[in-house]
């Protein structure tokens, strides 16, 4: 046994991190850490519901239990029985989402705006007359030419269709129903089919995805997951240097995110009745990272100085080549990236909430492990990225968790005793953004932190820990844990970073248009986070400057709205690629203010 008797397990995408002993069982470490993990025969062995796969590390090898409940392929790839593995090293774990008891709760609801469509793809009903010995043509050509007689108009042939274009003319009888892209015929499908389109909003940590009806423009369908990609690094940076430092890094990185679409895409399609094969125009946003990962760019140059993108350009490119499972002919757009890390899930954002048009001086972020923000001024559109770090996604926090069943989202402090409100009711497991959120802003209307982060004595629930301070927000008694929730002085700090980078990245905008904050007519937080942050907290710790409540906007998934809004209309993608022109980059890095705005905004003041 190695000399390290102890062992830290991290637990992704969930978020979650324990030290357990050398003879203890990864489940073992994970009802420790209160991660919820599937084990219906109480770790036996015997059930495989505790499956997880091992990222990096090392652990005991395969009990004949998991060569039973695991193929040999699952077993080459690092997937072990939770219950029979324990670690030989320090260890990170990825567990599928069927491996947990209690799914996450993932924002992908945002507002939507009313547009005229304008449809990139459109149906058109054929009645073939089939082939005899007295027409011998070919069938792409009798194709062709029945679609040009009843429509009086030319069309190609996709390439992608022609391996499979005769048995797919006949499967369905000559009666048919295509789907043309400009001239070009890019899908083959029973007459009457609708016609759908995915949206796709990647981000760092989550991902939300959209089916929908291209002829009517509504969304059918919606649902979301965690980035895959989450167990390879937890923000950009450390993604980045996964691929720098793995030969088929890339590839893995861009392979694990498309076997989630696909599972996504299925998924929707399964709950509508429709086939993926109905699929025929994919829009996908997200930032500069994500959408190089995704698209099977290099992102080596991404991880230092000058941070430079290989396209900024707007991009269509095929869907089958990258590995999606939609129509053969389906196109994949991409919307313009900026610069640095905001990419197009940003431009998607500022369409979507219509900052670029509406001539008020407006505010619009989107909060995530990278925050991106835009200032609309007097027909300027100037933007910064920030690097606000996953704390409020719950990492880097002690008792730290992504937004699920247990998480403690909402924290009054009352002179005697903590009140707080916990995701579904449940008995508190840990803390999730929004909630270490709400207990900083707390604990300063309290008086138990200074403006530098130090907790102070003279609460109930403050307690030593023999070198510093901690507040206790639920004990052992009543949490899910069997232990004490608390906050500690390195949580507090985690948050101070985050919300001074944010804080930063606004100041540097309203100096570069020469306004103050008190100008700022219109303030709109987008984002899964930005949708339960709870805004008077985000003013008091002084992460958001001090406006009347009023001017504050949480709209939601605004950057997957866009990605919607692109979908069902080739206007939108014209307006988005001026955005992505307008858009005026500021490298927070690089502004001579950056150091002393950000120190200052690392206080806790509003």
């Amino acid at each position: 046994m190695p000399e390290k008797q102890t062992f830290n397990i991290a637990f992704q995408p969930i978020g979650r991190r324990t030290a357990i002993s050398a003879n203890k069982t990864l489940l073992e470490a994970a009802q420790h850490a209160g991660v919820e993990l599937a084990s219906l025969c109480g770790g036996a062995g015997g059930c495989g519901s505790c499956k997880v796969r091992i990222i990096s590390g090392q652990a005991t090898p395969p009990t004949p239990d998991e060569k039973i409940a695991l193929t040999s392929a699952e077993l080459q790839a690092g997937f072990r029985l939770a219950c029979q593995a324990a670690p030989l090293s320090d260890i990170t774990l990825e567990i599928p989402p069927e491996s947990l008891t209690t799914p996450q709760r993932l924002q992908i609801e945002g507002q939507t705006t009313d547009i005229p469509l304008q449809q990139p793809v459109h149906a058109l009903d054929l009645q073939i007359q089939p082939p005899n010995i007295q027409d011998l043509r070919a069938d792409a050509t009798r194709l062709l030419q029945t679609a040009e007689a009843q429509s009086n108009h030319p069309y190609r042939l996709s390439e992608r269709l022609l391996p499979d274009l005769s048995p797919a003319l006949r499967s369905l009888g000559w009666n048919l129903r295509l789907g043309i892209r400009r001239d070009e015929i890019i899908a083959l499908l029973p007459t009457g089919s609708p016609l759908l389109g995915l949206a796709i909003d990647i981000g760092t940590t989550k991902l939300a995805a959209y089916l929908l009806d291209l002829k009517t423009g509504k969304t059918l369908t919606k649902t979301g997951a965690m980035n895959p990609q989450i167990a390879y690094g937890e923000d950009v940076i450390s993604r980045i240097a996964y691929v720098n430092t793995h030969a088929d890094g890339r590839q893995t990185l861009q392979r694990r995110l498309i076997e989630v679409i696909n599972n996504l895409a299925a998924e929707m399609c399964t709950q509508i009745g429709a086939s993926v094969m109905q699929i025929v125009e994919i829009v996908a946003v997200g930032n500069t990272a994500m959408h190089h990962l995704f698209a099977g760019l290099a992102v080596e140059q991404l991880g230092t100085a000058p941070y430079v993108a290989s396209v900024s350009e707007p991009l269509e490119v095929w869907a089958e080549p990258l590995g999606l499972k939609v129509a053969p002919g389906a196109r994949v757009y991409l919307p313009p990236n900026v610069a640095g890390y905001v990419g197009a899930d940003h431009v998607a954002m500022v369409l979507a909430t219509g900052i670029w048009e509406t001539g008020k001086t407006s505010i619009a972020l989107d909060i995530g492990t990278n925050t991106e923000i835009s200032l609309a001024h007097r027909g300027r559109l100037i933007c910064c990225s920030c690097a606000s770090g996953p704390a409020f996604e719950g990492a880097h926090i002690s008792a730290g968790m992504r937004a699920a069943p247990g998480a403690i989202e909402r924290v009054q402090i009352n002179p005697e005793n903590i009140q707080y409100q916990t995701i579904g009711g449940q008995a508190p497991t840990g803390i999730c953004g929004s909630g270490i959120l709400d207990v900083v802003a707390e604990m300063c209307k309290a008086g138990i932190l200074d403006t530098r982060g130090t907790l102070r004595p003279g609460h109930p629930n403050v307690r030593g820990t023999g070198r510093s301070l901690e507040l206790v927000l639920a004990h052992a008694q009543v949490s899910g844990l069997g232990r004490d929730v608390t906050v500690s002085r390195h949580d507090v700090n985690e948050i101070q970073l985050a919300k001074a980078a944010i804080r930063a990245g606004i100041e540097i905008l309203l100096k570069e248009a020469n306004i103050t904050a008190g100008e700022i007519e219109d303030f709109i937080v987008a984002g899964a986070f930005g949708t339960y942050i709870h805004i008077p907290s985000a003013i008091c710790i002084g992460m958001f400057p001090s406006l009347p409540l009023e001017r504050f906007r949480q709209v939601g998934n605004a950057a997957g709205a866009g990605a919607r809004q692109m979908l069902v209309s080739l206007q939108q993608r014209e307006i988005a690629a001026q955005i992505g022109q307008r858009l005026e980059y500021i490298e927070l890095a690089a502004h001579p203010a950056f150091m002393e705005i950000y120190t200052q905004a690392l206080l806790l003041k509003g």
